[in-house]
């Protein structure tokens, strides 16, 4: 499997789902270093999957995290390698409808908040002490100064309801995909910036 690798693919019969950004940039990164290489296109996913499983074809390409996923599911995962290198940036995100505004600005907070949460040290396990912290931005991140959840339509204690239910974005990352789940993703490019990844967040002021 790969993860838009870098890897020396050339002459390889990848399979690829058609209409994606994957088959752009795979056809870009061979274009770029010219390799030559064979693609076995199909309409979705799941075709694509099971094409890979059947060994029609020799790698499939996709997310990194869509590859975890899938391999997780096969009967012997450990039988498949996805590849480290990343040949493109395919950020993903939540989605809400357009024109929402609101609902906008409280998911995009929120995310805020889970990873300023990591990176102050603030956690589901210690949130509750951390309310009497001498940080004064623990104290905006938890409302225990200021009232910044007004604007987003939200209680001054908004963030600390959410790090007390599901953590910060650390321990969410651990629990739902982490290197100890079965999906088993390192944090790589999502850790946060002080740990050299592109994860960062605005302050909460």
């Amino acid at each position: 499997m790969a993860s838009e690798s870098a890897l020396d693919l050339s002459g390889a019969a990848i399979c690829i789902e058609s209409g994606t950004t994957t088959e752009l940039n795979a056809a870009d990164y061979f274009a770029a270093n010219n390799l030559e290489f064979n693609t076995v296109v199909f309409v979705d996913r799941d075709e694509v999957v099971k094409a890979y499983e059947d060994g029609r074809c020799d790698v499939y390409t996709t997310d990194a995290s869509a590859l975890a996923a899938e391999r997780s599911k096969f009967a012997v995962p450990d039988d498949h390698v996805i590849l480290p290198e990343i040949i493109s940036k395919e950020p993903l995100g939540p989605v809400v409808r357009q024109g929402d505004d609101l609902w906008f600005k409280i998911n995009r907070w929120a995310y805020y908040a889970l990873l300023e949460a990591e990176e102050l040290g603030v956690t589901s396990a210690n949130v509750d002490e951390m309310l009497g912290s001498d940080n004064p931005a623990v104290k905006r991140l938890l409302g225990v100064e200021g009232d910044f959840g007004a604007p987003i339509g939200l209680t001054k204690d908004w963030a600390y309801q959410i790090i007390k239910l599901v953590g910060n974005y650390g321990e969410a990352f651990e629990r739902n995909v982490g290197p100890s789940t079965d999906i088993g993703l390192e944090r790589g490019l999502n850790a946060l910036w002080t740990n050299g990844g592109l994860q960062y967040a605005p302050p909460i002021r």
